[in-house]
């Protein structure tokens, strides 16, 4: 009977292998498919501007011109909620933009020599790898044109005006962004000078596809998963287009303590399941396919702090931080 049992335990070992490792499949895939039906974020690091730690800083001047506003706003929507040729001041691209309702609500408040509100204008898609039939641009090149909109910005922006300040806020695809920017800021891989790092006066991630819970001050009800590309981080280049950058490189850096990120439970976005475990990834995943958290963070319906909404947060976080920033001299 032993020898008996002892067989079938070892035909039956090679099934229990075969069975797992086809969960674990289907868990990627499923993660995967969802990343592409919701609203999927996440840049590459790309760092641009100077770059050079060994430079000596250049000296910050006792004024500058009246033309430039003592805080930049740099707004980065989310996926179909911009368009390469919108216009950042007055973006029309997708009137329903989550991010939206904060920066408009922030260029109704100041006059523009306060804050200038600058909507970053990119593709903002997403292509589906499944459907033949998608003419969308991929991923990686939408990521990688916002990133590089954003950062010529504040290139420019330090370039003309060098005591303007930078509040930065992104939603999706734009969190992901917007967090790459600051963790390459934070680190001191470009874009601005490390002498000009406290020059960034926080930054606002709704939804970020890179998340790393503990890297950020996590503002209210936070969930314990990570972002999408974190969790997916081992795919890498695996599906054309779509590259899972994985954590960020040093976090935030210097800026860590002044970076906040919102994400509600659920949100395969931002609170992914490891595969890992592909039993639980795939039980999470098929509730969550029912369940449009992604799309909901202006509602309190799954994501509330005090009775605000993750939108009504972030503005009244992003007007305070507004309305105490210096005001430098001018001529």
């Amino acid at each position: 009977m032993n020898a008996r049992s002892a067989q079938r335990r070892k035909r039956r070992l090679p099934k229990i292998l075969l069975f797992l490792a086809l969960l674990a499949v289907v868990a990627i895939i499923l993660i995967v498919v969802l990343v592409v039906v919701l609203l999927q974020p996440g840049p590459p690091r790309l760092p641009i501007g100077p770059d050079d730690t060994t430079s000596e800083p250049r000296q910050r001047p006792d004024a500058q011109s009246a033309d430039c506003p003592d805080v930049l706003t740099l707004v980065i929507p989310g996926t179909w909620e911009s368009a390469a040729d919108d216009d950042p001041y007055t973006p029309t691209a997708n009137p329903q933009s989550l991010m939206l309702r904060v920066s408009g609500a922030i260029a109704d408040q100041y006059p523009q020599s306060r804050t200038s509100v600058y909507t970053v204008p990119y593709v903002a898609q997403f292509r589906n790898p499944t459907n033949l039939g998608d003419r969308q641009r991929d991923y990686d090149f939408s990521r990688s044109q916002g990133y590089k909109r954003a950062a010529g910005k504040m290139i420019q922006t330090n370039r003309d005006c060098p005591l303007t300040r930078y509040v930065i806020m992104g939603f999706s695809q734009g969190a992901v962004i917007a967090g790459d920017l600051a963790s390459n800021i934070g680190n001191g891989r470009g874009v601005l000078d490390p002498a000009d790092q406290d020059l960034v006066l926080g930054v606002g991630l709704i939804a970020d596809g890179r998340r790393q819970p503990g890297e950020q001050n996590d503002i209210g009800p936070s969930p314990s998963g990570v972002g999408a590309e974190v969790a997916l981080a081992g795919m890498g280049r695996l599906v054309p287009g779509i590259t899972m950058t994985g954590p960020r490189d040093g976090g935030f850096g210097e800026l860590r303590d002044r970076v906040q990120s919102i994400c509600a439970a659920g949100d395969l976005i931002c609170d992914s399941p490891t595969v890992t475990n592909p039993i639980r990834a795939v039980s999470q995943l098929a509730g969550a396919i029912n369940n449009p958290v992604h799309a909901m963070y202006a509602t309190t319906d799954y994501w509330s702090l005090d009775g605000a909404s993750a939108t009504q947060w972030m503005y009244g976080w992003a007007d305070q931080v507004i309305a105490d920033a210096p005001r430098p001299a001018h001529y």
